[in-house]
């Protein structure tokens, strides 16, 4: 902690600052000699922030009661004095660090916007799943591109107006009439305000009050109009019922401040402010009016650092005040109208001990039709959990496409919500809206798609057996999906053999979903077969595994994924446009003595053959092939350590010049043996036609 000497007048001497600080307050009076360290008030001013920066807040006021009696103090002189005491304050309510406090719950309070505190307006989700209302998002979008809640970028697309939420505009206007017409009614005082027309603005705002009496932010704002109206009884008034509603909101104990400093009542009004600070200790303004404190001679100051413990002196100069008079906002959150009124800190200042007051907030009743009531447990204590109510309409939070309950709902930029699936699928097909046909091409392109927050929030509230049968629905569809052997999905297209990489290209739509219900139950796998005339896909296939999927701007994807095991199809079915079929998975019969003894002399000649056979090609058939397959694996120890048998056999298979249909017998086959010959007889045939 420096002081507040000018560089060229410091000095590394604390001893001898404790001296003269010592010494001054033994002879209350500010004759020091000498010793080259400047002003004597400076030397005071610092050590007494260096005091209070300690906690030595009985220490440190004597010292800045003795430097206002030699200069006149600048309010931004006393920044470190004031930060120790919203220091205190905060320490003595048990405040956290920085922030508000939990706040007082009403009905309607899940529909609160994060930005404005108030009850919702035209609501507007933005793509990280969060809801504000349509104004606040409006204002803040030029200085503030991420959302406040989870700081996320990209919360509005740029040069793109935010679009209120269909479902969520539609609910709040059928649930809370009252609450949505004050609201109107907020807004429209906001441009009157903003006009100077200040009777109809305080009209407008008297009209809300009776419609939403427990709204706080209506008090704030109406008590900010009667501010300049000069009606400052009325703006107490209305700033203590703000409080009141809700305790640990800071702008509330601000308006309170600037009211209780515009009647005169210094003292209070530094208790809200500090008490401001301690809520939130880089609030600007309410460190600004808490600096900017006047000293009237012979005024006390007395502090309690501890319970016991007082600290005597008095600040006999005052502080400079420079006006400061700003722009009065519409806008709910923006802190405005700093009071004219001068700040006495007398010798009543008791800031340490402040009663909460959320024991005098009164509950009062929602103007809605909502029917709330609490479930007891076995105990007989209330657990506060709010059943369904028989306003609630299940139908209207029913997705529009699978006509059930939203289950994870996803807003789209241009305000209409869906469920995440029913989403997806319909973006497989067309990327537009299903609703309103705009396009959502960027939406696509992110492949990012939040789930709206507020709307979970109240299906879980409201409605939570339904969404627990809605829930089960969805566990029971996965639990079908992830069935590897009944309606396994079937990919249609080529060879695919165990252990070789099989890099797949998805644009048909109803590959998309096959592939995204793959990664959605975490079996990352599925079936592929050729295609065949009379039943769509042949009787064998392989099961591949997804290793990794890179989707597209416009849909399509890369799937990279490997062979894993041989099946057979019991029976073929479709699903949602592609195949699927019931299968058993099939391994190779084992040998044993002098069979497996022929077997061995077998796979080592093959494998001698088709490793020359490789080796033979041109050196860009091979370039080929080994970007494409990877280099031919190994021979193993023992060939019948696999149940799909030696994993080079299957890259011979994949990397030779044969059809699908002569290629199906060799993925069918249960011998090794059969499969050694097999592939010998096609190494021998290959290497005589080349010889010709």
């Amino acid at each position: 902690m420096g002081s507040h000497l000018p560089p060229q007048q410091q000095r590394p001497e604390p001893q001898l600052v404790l001296q003269l600080a010592a010494g001054a307050l033994q002879a209350q009076n500010l004759e020091l000699s000498g010793g080259g360290l400047g002003p004597e008030w400076q030397v005071l001013l610092g050590r007494a922030d260096a005091l209070a920066f300690g906690g030595r807040l009985h220490e440190a006021l004597p010292l800045y009661q003795l430097a206002s009696r030699h200069q006149q103090l600048r309010a931004e002189q006393l920044e470190k004095l004031v930060e120790c005491l919203a220091q205190s304050v905060r320490i003595k309510e048990g405040l956290p660090a920085a922030g508000s406090g939990p706040p007082q719950p009403r009905e309607w309070d899940v529909f609160r916007c994060r930005k404005c505190q108030g009850f919702l307006f035209e609501p507007v989700s933005l793509p990280c799943g969060h809801t504000f209302c349509k104004k606040c998002l409006e204002r803040d979008r030029a200085a503030e591109s991420r959302c406040v809640l989870c700081k996320e970028e990209g919360s509005a697309a740029a040069g793109q107006l935010p679009r209120v939420n269909v479902i969520l505009s539609n609910l709040l206007a059928k649930w809370f009439p009252c609450q949505v017409k004050a609201s109107q009614l907020r807004h429209e005082g906001n441009l009157l305000y903003k006009e100077k027309k200040l009777q109809a603005a305080l009209q407008k705002y008297n009209e809300a009050v009776s419609l939403a009496p427990n709204d706080h932010l209506l008090y704030s704002n109406r008590s900010q109009i009667n501010s300049t109206l000069k009606a400052c009884e009325d703006a107490l008034h209305d700033a203590e019922t703000a409080c009141r509603l809700q305790p640990y909101w800071l702008k509330g104990h601000l308006r309170k401040g600037q009211a209780l400093a515009n009647l005169g009542k210094t003292e209070e009004a530094l208790r809200e402010f500090l008490f401001c600070l301690a809520l939130d200790t880089g609030n600007k303004t309410a460190k600004s009016e808490a600096q900017k404190v006047n000293v009237e001679q012979k005024k006390a100051f007395p502090i309690q650092e501890e319970p016991n413990v007082t600290t005597s002196g008095s600040l006999r100069k005052s502080v400079q005040i420079t006006e400061s008079k700003k722009d009065c906002s519409e806008e709910e959150n923006k802190l405005t109208s700093v009071p004219e009124s001068a700040f006495l800190i007398s010798e009543k200042c008791s800031l340490l001990k402040r009663k909460c007051c959320s024991e005098e907030v009164r509950n009062a009743e929602v103007p809605c039709k909502l029917m709330k009531k609490d479930t007891v447990d076995t105990k007989g204590n209330s657990t506060g959990q709010h059943i369904p109510f028989e306003f609630v309409d299940p139908s209207d939070l029913d997705c529009s496409l699978c006509m059930r309950l939203f289950y994870e709902p996803v807003t789209t930029p241009c305000g209409h919500t869906f469920c995440l699936k029913c989403l997806e699928r319909c973006l497989d097909h067309n990327p537009k809206c299903p609703l309103c046909k705009e396009g959502l091409s960027e939406c696509l392109a992110m492949r990012k798609y939040c789930k709206t927050v507020l709307m979970e929030e109240l299906i879980a509230r409201y409605l939570p057996e339904e969404l627990t049968e809605r829930r089960k629905i969805y566990e029971e569809e996965i639990a079908e999906l992830s069935n590897l052997n009944k309606n396994v999905p079937i990919f249609v297209c080529t060879m695919a053999y165990p252990t070789v990489p099989c890099p797949l290209h998805i644009f048909e739509p109803c590959y998309r979903l096959m592939i995204r219900r793959c990664m959605e139950t975490g079996t990352k796998q599925f079936g592929m077969c050729i295609s065949d005339p009379v039943k769509g896909f042949a009787d064998y296939g392989c099961i591949l595994e997804i290793r990794n999927v890179e989707f597209f701007a416009d849909g399509r994807s890369v799937v990279d994924s490997i062979g894993k095991r041989r099946f057979k199809v019991i029976q073929h079915s479709q699903r949602d446009g592609y195949n699927t079929a019931d299968i058993e998975y099939i391994e190779d019969q084992k040998v044993q003595g002098q069979e497996y003894a022929a077997l061995l002399v077998l796979h080592d000649s093959v494998y001698d053959q088709a490793y020359m056979w490789f080796n033979s090609l041109k050196q860009a058939l091979k370039s080929r092939i080994l970007s494409h397959f990877g280099p031919m694996p190994a021979k193993d120890p023992d060939p019948q350590a696999n149940p799909n048998g030696p994993a080079w056999c299957w890259w011979v298979l994949a990397v030779l010049p044969l059809e699908n249909r002569a290629q199906l017998p060799f993925l069918a086959m249960k011998s090794l043996k059969d499969r050694l010959n097999g592939i010998r007889r096609v190494l021998t045939f290959m290497s005589r036609t080349r010889s010709r």
